[in-house]
């Protein structure tokens, strides 16, 4: 594994979802401007209520999530030559991080470029952090749809996802996105999504592609967007190798000596002919 930069790194990455943040922000804000202004005071029991959330957002955003990435790449012990796709990639804290582990890889990022999930969510922006992190030279963007992505089969050894597929609204219109994620992925590589809704079908979706190693679990309090009522979970396969072939993610086995016995068939007992051989059989001339 390649070592990587602490939480957050030298990017500037925004924070998630503005527009709740803006609002759990404003209901703590909000009521102390108004009593202040002469309101009643019992206005002061909604920030009373909505501070801690409003602080667990926040937190979640600017570092709590920077966090449970290290350790999850951490707990990957990439190479460091991986081919490797980040779908809905943002800003670019996931695809930095791991593009800091893979010297001698690429990583891909896709996404629609939506500052409605993100602010400031432009490529440019991406790029900018690329460089920031000092990566940019293993760095591919591409705008692109998760449900419809533009890559040939089996074409990267890890894909990844942070917060991005729970952005399609519709159960279909993720289900293929979870498919086109496995469909590019290569026989014996590894898919990682993290998200706040939808994991246990994400899980069923790879299970019922045949994934195997597949993993649901919690990502704890450093990424609950407000409290535990939003947790976080990932989704952690790998795709099986081609039938009939070694996976190329495991050590084959030493084959033992062949202790096959030698063929016990005698020699052929015909008398050689006595005929004389033809000229054309000789290769000579008349």
């Amino acid at each position: 594994m390649v070592g990587a930069a602490g939480a957050g790194g030298q990017g500037r990455y925004g924070v998630d979802a503005p527009g709740w943040l803006l609002g759990l922000g404003g209901s703590v804000v909000l009521p102390l401007v108004a009593v202040a202004a002469g309101a009643p005071r019992w206005l002061l029991r909604i920030p009373a209520v909505t501070a801690a959330p409003a602080g667990l957002f926040l937190h979640a955003s600017v570092r709590g999530k920077f966090l449970v990435w290290e350790e999850l790449l951490d707990g990957l012990r990439l190479r460091g030559d991986e081919q490797v796709l980040d779908l809905g990639c943002g800003r670019g804290a996931v695809l930095t991080a791991v593009a800091r582990r893979v010297p001698g890889g690429r990583v891909t990022g896709v996404d629609l470029w939506r500052s409605v999930d993100q602010s400031g969510n432009h490529a440019a922006t991406t790029l900018d952090n690329a460089g920031r992190e000092r990566v940019a030279d293993r760095i591919d963007l591409v705008t692109a749809d998760m449900r419809r992505l533009p890559f040939e089969d089996g074409r990267f050894d890890l894909v990844v996802s942070s917060m991005a597929l729970h952005n399609i609204t519709d159960a279909r219109g993720r289900s293929e996105a979870v498919r086109e994620a496995y469909r590019v992925l290569r026989p014996g590589g590894r898919l990682l999504l993290v998200d706040i809704f939808h994991t246990g079908q994400y899980r069923d979706l790879l299970l019922t592609a045949g994934a195997r190693d597949v993993t649901l679990a919690d990502v704890g309090h450093r990424m609950w967007w407000s409290g535990p009522w939003v947790p976080t979970r990932w989704v952690r396969a790998e795709k099986p190798g081609v039938p009939g072939e070694p996976d190329p993610t495991e050590t084959p086995p030493s084959v033992p000596p062949s202790s096959t016995p030698p063929s016990s068939t005698p020699p052929s007992s015909t008398p050689p002919s006595s005929t004389p051989p033809s000229s054309t059989e000789t290769g000579g001339t008349a």
